[in-house]
């Protein structure tokens, strides 16, 4: 195949995960397509203009463009990016039309926004769709986090007109059949990677040293990576922090407020903090440039994932790479990524109470400790971003070599 469209509206892979509307599907973007690229898959990343002064395409790397297209003012809320969805299908149409270098294949979608304007393209252009939606509405209803039905409707028709669902578990793969409906025989598990030279065990003195300026102390160090909102429960993890009996323990955070309730979260967790008596134990810090996340991994004795749902949970995984045990929630790709009293402990439910005895019981017993650290550093030696790829290039050169799925809409 000649060049892959990727399409990434609502954030780009050039910007720090862990702050607004950027985490771990902007790793996701950035290590794939770097990955892709080093296979011989030349790859363009189409994300909207977001902030003046951009470059209108900037080379990442030989095979890795991102092109930042022109779709309502820089500064639009998450919530309104909807309505601005087809103006960046046209900006996409546009540069594939007048730039013969920039010619695709294989049009990929991640999240629902990008494939509302994946689905446009497609019959547009007659190519072949693969969609990554990275969280699904039905899903995030079943936890409670209700999105708008348009969202839910445009995830719906997207399933039914994608030659390819890209899921990263076979938790997200079931979640797909069992809640819309999707044809088992288009999709394909792809789970995600790590990046092992800079996520691998290491010391964590030294890790513990390089973190002095955040006064961890000599206790127990509990670490939270990802943005602050509640999908991801903070809460969860600041009430295990409360219910520990070790208060020299400290819980180190990782990332900054996220979405429309981003702030309001903060504030609701500073306020939970000061009622559990725990503020003075808890280290807020701005996101890290995704390579430094290593040194936060291996200081920690334990990682926090308390997600109300994950597709995969590369927080986790990247702990895990780095020989860290994990007590994370049982949803989703944290099922099969964690395995429960072998590389971490899987708790189900959220209660604050059953993450702290797990935690207990790693921070007590070194000896297991060590088992579930080293168990945890061999499972993830088998995730990497080049196998991934290699997957990938298979199936974009399957589908390349038929004609592209009619769906009702466009029958």
């Amino acid at each position: 195949m000649r060049r892959l469209a990727v399409l990434s509206l609502h954030t780009s892979p050039l910007a720090q995960p862990g702050a607004g509307d950027s985490g771990g599907m902007n790793v996701y973007v950035r290590e794939l397509v770097s990955s892709l690229a080093q296979a011989g898959v030349a790859s363009d990343v189409y994300v909207r203009r977001w902030a003046d002064g951009l470059p209108d395409v900037v080379e990442v790397e030989p095979g890795f463009r991102v092109v930042h297209v022109p779709a309502g003012p820089v500064d639009l809320p998450k919530e309104a990016l909807p309505e601005v969805v087809g103006l960046f299908a046209e900006g996409v149409l546009a540069r594939l039309a007048d730039d013969v270098g920039a010619a695709a294949d294989v049009l990929h979608a991640n999240y629902w926004l990008s494939a509302m304007a994946g689905h446009r393209l497609k019959h547009e252009l007659d190519l072949p769709l693969v969609s990554t939606f990275h969280t699904l509405a039905r899903v995030k209803a079943e936890t409670g986090d209700l999105e708008p039905e348009r969202r839910v409707d445009a995830e719906a028709e997207v399933v039914g007109c994608s030659d390819a669902i890209l899921a990263n578990s076979a938790a997200e793969a079931a979640q797909l059949e069992r809640l819309y409906g999707a044809d088992p025989a288009r999709i394909e598990i792809v789970p995600p990677g790590v990046i092992h030279a800079f996520f691998s065990p290491g010391p964590r003195q030294g890790a513990r040293a390089a973190l002095a300026h955040l006064d961890i102390g000599d206790g127990p160090m509990l670490l939270f990576v990802g943005r602050i909102q509640p999908l991801k429960g903070l809460d969860v993890a600041v009430r295990t922090l409360g219910a520990l009996e070790d208060r020299r323990a400290v819980l180190v955070v990782v990332g900054g407020a996220s979405g429309h309730d981003g702030r309001t979260e903060v504030e609701r967790i500073d306020k939970l903090a000061a009622s559990l008596g725990v503020a003075d134990r808890i280290r807020f810090t701005d996101p890290q440039p995704h390579h430094l996340l290593s040194t936060y991994y291996r200081a920690a004795d334990v990682v926090l994932v308390p997600s109300r749902s994950e597709s995969f949970g590369l927080v986790a995984l990247e702990a895990a790479a780095c020989g860290t045990p994990v007590v994370a929630a049982a949803v989703g790709g944290l099922r099969t990524l964690v395995e429960h009293g072998r590389t971490g402990f899987l708790v189900e439910g959220r209660d604050p109470q059953v993450f702290a005895a797990y935690t207990e019981q790693i921070l007590t017993n070194p000896a297991l400790g060590r088992e579930l650290a080293d168990a945890a550093a061999a499972r993830a030696r088998n995730f990497t971003w080049s196998t991934a790829a290699a997957r990938l290039r298979r199936i974009y050169a399957d589908l390349t070599a038929r004609s592209p799925i009619a769906c009702a809409a466009n029958a």
